[in-house]
């Protein structure tokens, strides 16, 4: 699974669009990463872009975009209605898909590092990635802005994580940046079958983390009540991580809550739907939909998906296009315009920037042509592969259609998590379908690299070894998920949907033939690699697999048969 994170810096420039051409094109022109957008603001002389690829690629895309930043803004010359206190004044990472909060945080470390380093500008690790708790609200990192950070940064407590602690005349123009870890934003309006923006701000009160001011006597018209400092006393919203407030949408003549929902991990989209659903029904209102504004991560629409089918009793182990539909009508993210996942979710985006065609995107008639033709690959790996996706599919529509059993409602859970489990294995496998061929190629790549001098033989060489001993691991991969369909379909066997048992019988055959067909690849491709040790290792762990493949499946078979 790929790791993906975002990078959304904000600029200390927002008038001069050749500077800040300039500034994303650093972005643009690194590889693996994509710019979703460009945000510049006149007021605040700053613009805001967002861009995302893996941790590697994106911290190499934020250090050319803040060194070029360098080179470009001079901030003894910078006004803007915006807090500032450098070129590149924040830079946050946030993790999107498959890679931790911690991991994320750590790449915004080693990025603070460098920029620090190498191109001498004090940096400050704020939010997941400070070193010390008081660093963590940016508020604080920035407290004086521009015109502060020279008395502040040759201070013991406010002395840069990274970077030079004195006022120099590079820092002077670079002015100090925040480089940190936050857990991704997500903006959505919630739309009201009302017109009153009144109503509106009263159920965004009602949520948001910062809630309302406390007031003596009328709730609404009594006076503030204020702490010994004179500031307002608030009663707290419902929801944390949420900032909120009411408006009239005059493009939809509906009133609206907006929301920002800055942590995901304590209030989902989907919870928030709810309570704000709850809090309007208390006023009289209904939420009719609402709208995403910018992008999500794929988890945001899952999760919510799952959810809305868990409280319908219905399995989660379906297919993840089926989860987003559940989603997307279960909040009316389409009620005011249509809404298509691939355009809003941003691995859907990344996905659709890869020109690689694989063989899982062709129907299953070009597959079995291709399969069919004079060229090598797809081979016997990627049907092995394939032939395990079939039998995990089979063990998860056996499942799901006990999950859905009338007079099984009760065991709904029971048969949802082993379908779960079967979509996985199914996914998996149907990865390994392209990465089989994908192997095949390296090995090919490698045969044909120049061999003119002992240099170039060596090189050759080496690299046949690298890609054979891959080749070898990919249908080892296959064997041991193969495997664990046996789990799947076993269990369907035992306590399945009687009627479905032939299809689970069915699904232990092609997962007896995906192992049997992946040890083929193993044995002849391990015959070939020179770490002798490694080869004998890994035939012995396929060689056994093989064998309590065919073991099983006549284990498995027999329960069929008595079950018929």
């Amino acid at each position: 699974m790929k790791k993906i994170i975002e990078c959304v810096p904000n600029f200390s420039e927002g008038r001069n669009m050749e500077v800040i051409r300039r500034i994303v094109a650093e972005a643009e022109k690194t590889e693996g990463v994509k710019v979703l957008d460009v945000d510049p603001g006149v007021s605040t002389n700053r613009t805001v872009v967002t861009f995302v690829g893996s941790p590697e690629d994106v911290s190499e895309a934020a250090f050319r975009c803040i060194k070029k930043a360098q080179e470009l803004i001079d901030m003894r010359h910078h006004r803007g209605d915006h807090p500032r206190f450098g070129a590149t004044d924040v830079c946050p990472l946030i993790p999107v898909a498959n890679i931790s909060m911690e991991e994320t945080a750590e790449y915004a470390r080693k990025l603070a590092e460098r920029v620090g380093t190498e191109l001498n500008i004090p940096v400050f690790c704020y939010e997941e990635a400070a070193f010390v708790p008081l660093r963590r609200n940016l508020a604080n990192c920035r407290q004086g802005e521009y015109e502060g950070l020279k008395d502040r940064i040759i201070t013991d407590e406010w002395k840069p994580d990274f970077g030079p602690a004195l006022f120099t005349d590079t820092v002077a123009k670079s002015g100090a940046s925040a480089i940190g870890a936050r857990d991704f934003l997500v903006a959505v309006n919630y739309n009201l079958n009302t017109t009153s923006t009144r109503r509106a701000n009263a159920i965004a009160f009602d949520v948001r983390e910062k809630g309302r001011p406390k007031r003596e006597g009328n709730p609404i018209t009594g006076k503030i009540v204020k702490d010994q400092d004179g500031n307002p006393v608030m009663i707290p919203g419902t929801l944390k991580g949420v900032k909120a407030i009411g408006w009239y949408i005059k493009e939809y003549g509906i009133a609206q809550v907006s929301m920002n929902i800055t942590n995901l991990s304590l209030t989902p989209l989907h919870l928030a739907f709810e309570e704000v659903s709850r809090c309007a029904a208390e006023r009289g209102i209904r939420v009719t939909g609402c709208e995403i504004v910018g992008l999500i991560p794929k988890k945001v629409l899952t999760d919510a998906g799952k959810y809305y089918l868990a409280k319908q009793s219905r399995s989660l182990g379906v297919d993840e296009n089926e989860i987003h539909k559940i989603a997307v009508k279960s909040m009316g993210l389409d009620d005011l315009k249509p809404f298509d996942p691939k355009e809003k979710i941003i691995e859907a985006l990344l996905d659709a920037e890869q020109k690689e065609e694989k063989l899982m995107d062709m129907s299953c008639t070009t597959f079995a042509n291709e399969t069919a033709s004079e060229s090598p690959a797809p081979g016997g790996g990627s049907i092995a592969a394939y032939m395990g996706a079939l039998g995990a599919a089979l063990g998860t529509m056996v499942a799901n259609l006990s999950a859905h059993k009338q007079g099984w409602d009760d065991r709904w859970e029971e048969f949802s998590q082993w379908a779960e489990k079967g979509q996985h294995l199914k996914d998996e496998l149907l990865f390994l379908v392209d990465e089989d061929t994908r192997s095949f190629n390296r090995i090919m790549e490698a045969f044909s690299l120049p061999k003119n001098t002992p240099e170039e033989k060596e090189i050759r060489s080496t690299a046949i070894q690298e890609a054979t001993k891959y080749a070898i691991e990919v249908p080892f991969r296959t064997m041991n998920k193969a495997f664990e369909v046996f789990g799947i379909c076993r269990a369907m066997v035992e306590k399945g949907n009687p009627n479905s048992v032939t299809d689970a019988g069915v699904g232990i055959l092609c997962a007896r033939a995906a192992v049997l067909g992946a040890y083929l690849n193993v044995k002849i491709n391990a015959g070939t690699l020179k770490d002798k040790d490694f080869a004998s290792d890994i035939l012995k762990q396929a060689e056994t697999l093989a064998d309590q493949a065919q073991q099983t499946e006549k284990e498995i078979l027999g329960m069929v048969y008595n079950r018929m």
